[in-house]
C-alpha cells in the first residue's frame, strides 16, 4: 500500500510518500495509525495526537474504524481550514 502524507504530517515524518507493508493484525486506519507510531519518533510525533489525523483511502475519506484491506493508497493530513 502506497501512503502519502500532507502538510505537517509529511513535515514531521519527513516524507511525502513511501510503501507500507504493515503486519497482518493491522486491519483499519486507526490500526495503522497505532502501527505507525510505534516505527519511530518522527512517526510518534506525526501521529501522537491521532484523533486530529484525517485519512482518505482510495482517495475517499475514511473514518479510522474503516477497514484497510484491499486498499491501494492511503493518504494522511490534519484537519483542513478554509480561506
Amino acid at each position: 500500500m502506497k501512503a502519502f502524507y500532507f502538510a505537517w504530517v509529511r513535515e514531521r515524518v519527513g516524507r511525502a510518500e513511501e510503501d507500507l507493508s504493515p503486519p497482518p493484525e493491522v486491519a483499519t486506519v486507526g490500526e495503522l495509525i497505532a502501527w505507525l507510531k510505534t516505527r519511530d519518533e518522527t512517526y510518534a510525533a506525526a501521529f501522537e495526537n491521532a484523533a486530529v489525523i484525517r485519512a482518505a483511502l482510495d482517495k475517499a475519506h475514511v473514518r479510522h474504524e474503516a477497514p484497510i484491506a484491499g486498499a491501494r493508497e492511503i493518504a494522511f493530513f490534519p484537519p483542513m481550514t478554509g480561506g
